[in-house]
């Protein structure tokens, strides 16, 4: 039996996360800020899977969420075999409309937690020889698009020189980048969603299993939809300066309003 810790777990892609694994046997370790919620998911997935499930409330825009659950992660008598950095939220706004401290809180969660939360997982894991992370990270790394895009970049970029490090290790390090997902993403940043077109919209269970798909096969980045592949595939081949234009129009078009 693996041990599966997921930040994040109680909405969206997170819950996914937590449904599947679940479902394929997997003892949990939920990590969120509502405990509540937390315990309401624990006993649920308890009674359907007959699975162990712990639940650990923290704030991870806060050092002492995010240092309980790096000291979670490091308990070597109970190991944890795949991290699943999930936990984010976004702001609605354009870059200087947003308050500082809502960016760097952002900045907190999406990137310092992450490389904290990763380097504990993982140095537990090499000593194992075994594990796996999956950092969340959005399609939104790929085009010039505000702090959140950015963040997301960064989120990429650092699991690709990770897993390169780690390579042989028995560790495997993937960057899941989805698109438009029907979560409670963007009702928590105040975001309306009615101009986005439905094609664009992913659905959170079929994201999990082509994300789970891709760790096994070892790949370091996920894009895990044809629709969403085919658009990133466009991304590359469009010079900088042009996509920045192309990018800026249709976020104002069919962006989070």
């Amino acid at each position: 039996m693996t041990t599966a810790l997921i930040t994040g777990s109680t909405a969206g892609i997170g819950a996914a996360f937590a449904r599947r694994l679940a479902a394929d046997g997997h003892d949990l370790v939920l990590v969120a800020r509502d405990t509540g919620r937390l315990r309401e998911q624990a006993t649920e997935l308890h009674d359907r899977h007959g699975i162990e499930v712990e639940v650990l409330t923290a704030d991870l825009s806060e050092d002492k969420g995010i240092e309980a659950v790096a000291d979670r992660l490091g308990d070597r008598k109970n190991p944890v075999d795949l991290l699943v950095n999930n936990a984010g939220f976004g702001n609605k706004g354009r870059y200087l409309d947003v308050p500082m401290p809502d960016e760097l809180k952002m900045l907190k969660v999406h990137c310092e937690a992450v490389l904290r939360l990763t380097s504990a997982a993982t140095a537990a894991m090499r000593e194992r020889g075994r594990g796996g992370v999956v950092n969340v990270a959005s399609v939104a790394a790929f085009v010039p698009r505000g702090t959140y895009g950015a963040s997301k970049a960064w989120v990429v970029q650092f699991t690709q020189g990770a897993a390169k490090d780690l390579a042989g290790s028995g560790v495997r390090l993937m960057a899941l980048c989805p698109g438009f997902v029907r979560t409670e993403f963007h009702q928590r940043a105040g975001m309306g969603t009615d101009n986005i077109p439905g094609w664009l919209w992913l659905d959170a269970d079929k994201l999990v299993a082509a994300a789970l798909t891709d760790l096994a096969r070892g790949r370091t980045v996920s894009v895990p939809d044809p629709r969403y592949k085919a658009l990133m595939g466009l991304v590359k081949v469009t010079p900088r300066v042009l996509l920045g234009g192309i990018t800026s129009k249709t976020g104002r078009k069919y962006g989070p309003r």
